[in-house]
């Protein structure tokens, strides 16, 4: 979520949202990356028609040509709507706007609608004059909606706009940020007696803004529609009409902005209760953990490990829906001091201050977001350090079994390679036997034959041929059968990358 917009003093640029709608396509245009600490990187591809046309769009201001329009006194209702699914019913909103135009039969001549922002104004047969203006913002969208009363009217009063004819069909996007009720008159300001009755509440709050002449009261008290009541005195003269629309937007931005920063607290106190626990939680898991990690084995290392995972999904769950939630408190809080630092700001007699009331309002809100958002930070890195440390203690003891297990292999090996030889050597005296055994026979039988003399002594000198011969067969029965297996190695290795 990034506040601001083009007509906004806003502490977040709205550039990447305005490439991006410029492209039909939420955060990108050319080369747009957002970094939360280095803000927004663009690299564009944009030709030098496309940069003079955007040049033009980002230093113009729709909003200007309604002056020529404006007039006191007026009456004024402001509409702000948080939207749930900001790329697209931001366009649906423009949708919204233009089905509103049509409903009023606005006269196509004085429409003017763009991505953002657009207006349309209508004049009534008795003098009155309707002006309707809506402008998508990057997470809410609003409405102005103008009553210009025309000289012979009646002095306007709160309540619903009295134009002809007028009703507000549409049931908006999103949910309700603020609406807000407000006269712009000329001449001297109501008694204050006379505002207490038109303002019921406990308190009533005013203040000179802009000039010595502009007066504004109010008692941020909703009435029975939900509208918060503004009086405002611009003085017996009016000399710049435009200046109404800088009064309104300022009141405007400040009651949306406090509103946005003060509608997350019910999710902040339960984020708050939620974290605490999983504080406890972490501790007490810390605390178990180091004191028996070093006589843990490996089942107690692994159901730690599978404990703190799931602590560590719930923290990241929370951590990102709290992080887009309350990540753009701080501009919002920025918007709001900036805002009422530009209305020069003056006490009343038999006031309070406006700023009084807003800023007690917002007092170290802002500042207590973003000190949740660093504790589940910090509770998030917590329960990951644990898991470091669990999972190096698993790899330690893994290490150690590998190296006892090597050392085993290590023993059997040798072992095997002593019985081989044993096994080799009994072979050899096994062949030799069954050789000897044989050529005793044959010995036997040239004896009969008269071919030898002695087949005792025959055999006898045939034992160490036997032996020979059968070391013979050993030797090159083994370097047969390590030549063919080193022939199949390298086979069966280029088979599995072929594969």
């Amino acid at each position: 979520m990034y506040a601001g917009s083009l007509t906004h003093q806003s502490c977040i640029p709205r550039v990447p949202a305005l490439l991006a709608e410029k492209a039909g396509r939420p955060g990108c245009y050319g080369h747009v990356h957002f970094h939360k600490e280095k803000g927004y990187v663009i690299q564009s591809n944009l030709s030098q028609t496309d940069h003079e046309a955007f040049l033009k769009q980002l230093h113009e201001r729709p909003q200007q040509p309604i002056g020529k329009w404006l007039r006191a006194p007026a009456h004024v209702h402001y509409k702000a709507f948080r939207m749930s699914d900001p790329p697209t019913q931001r366009l649906a909103s423009r949708t919204e706007f233009q089905s509103l135009l049509s409903h009023w039969k606005v006269p196509a001549e004085t429409t003017y609608v763009r991505e953002n922002f657009g207006y349309g104004v209508k004049e009534g047969k008795d003098g009155d004059r309707l002006i309707v203006l809506w402008q998508a913002h990057t997470e809410y969208y609003n409405y102005q909606l103008w009553h210009l009363l025309s000289p012979a009217s009646s002095a306007p009063m709160f309540g619903p706009l009295n134009f002809p004819e007028y009703t507000f069909p549409i049931e908006p996007l999103g949910s309700v940020v603020c609406r807000l009720d407000i006269l712009l008159t000329t001449g001297l300001l109501p008694s204050r007696h006379v505002l207490r009755e038109l303002m019921p509440g406990p308190v009533l709050y005013g203040s000179r803004i802009f000039n010595e002449q502009t007066c504004a009261v109010t008692n941020f008290t909703p009435d029975v529609h939900g509208r918060e009541r503004y009086w405002i005195s611009v003085g017996p003269s009016l000399e710049d009409p435009a200046r109404l629309k800088d009064i309104v937007d300022a009141i405007a931005r400040i009651e949306t902005y406090y509103h946005l920063l003060l509608m997350q607290l019910p999710l902040f106190s339960a984020a708050v209760d939620q974290t605490y626990k999983f504080e406890q939680v972490h501790l007490k898991q810390r605390e178990i953990i180091t004191s028996h990690i070093m006589r843990a084995n490996s089942e107690d290392l692994q159901r730690w490990l599978n404990t703190l995972t799931q602590d560590l999904l719930k923290t990241n769950r929370m951590a990102g829906k709290l992080h887009f939630e309350l990540s753009a408190s701080l501009p919002y809080d920025k918007i709001v001091h900036a805002t009422l630092a530009s209305t020069a700001e003056q006490p009343m007699d038999f006031y309070r201050p406006i700023s009084d009331y807003v800023l007690n309002r917002i007092a170290g809100v802002a500042e207590g977001y973003q000190q949740l958002l660093r504790r589940v930070d910090i509770l998030r890195g917590g329960f990951e350090g644990m898991m470091v440390i669990i999972r190096t203690r698993l790899d330690l003891i893994l290490e150690a079994h590998n190296l006892s297990l090597l050392q085993s292999v290590d023993k059997t090996t040798k072992s095997q390679v002593i019985l081989q030889h044993t096994v080799e050597g009994l072979s050899v005296i096994v062949i030799a036997y069954y050789l000897a055994g044989l050529a005793g026979y044959v010995f036997k039988g040239l004896y009969e034959l008269g071919w030898l003399r002695s087949a005792e002594l025959a055999s006898a000198i045939f034992v160490p041929i036997a032996i020979a011969l059968a070391f013979a067969v050993m030797s090159i029965s083994k370097k047969y059968l390590d030549k063919k297996m080193g022939e199949e190695q390298p086979a069966a290795k280029g088979n599995k990358q072929e594969g």
